[in-house]
């Protein structure tokens, strides 16, 4: 099964952090990865009203990183929009979306996603 990967997990693979768990590094190593087009808009937004900082070309760095990208479709949009409201964060619900349509498991450390019908692998 292919991993998408959650905004935590593609930044903490891209920098090298050690709080990516050795069992997602080792699964990130050697399965087919995705990154989703709603990473690029959650590092983007976040990096133009200063709450984090990412000097790195996010399309590079998932290309540099044998990573496909994962274009939101209005199916993801209308099936993260009906979700149950465990988790608020839209960017999260997208990715959760797009996991359960896609039949992806989705690497994070976010414990919200465990309130969802959708596989998980710990980022941390």
């Amino acid at each position: 099964m292919s991993l998408l990967l959650d905004t935590n997990a593609f930044l903490w693979w891209v920098g090298d952090s050690p709080r990516l768990s050795k069992s997602a590094r080792e699964a990130i190593s050697g399965e087919d990865v995705l990154v989703s087009s709603a990473t690029g808009f959650e590092i983007a937004t976040k990096r133009k009203s200063g709450k984090l900082r990412f000097d790195d070309d996010i399309v590079l760095q998932v290309a540099t990183n044998g990573f496909r990208a994962l274009a939101m479709t209005i199916e993801h949009a209308v099936a993260a929009g009906e979700l149950p409201l465990h988790h608020r964060d839209p960017f999260d619900r997208i990715l959760i979306a797009q996991a359960q349509l896609e039949q992806l498991i989705v690497v994070t450390s976010d414990p919200m996603f465990n309130r969802y019908d959708v596989p998980v692998l710990s980022a941390g």
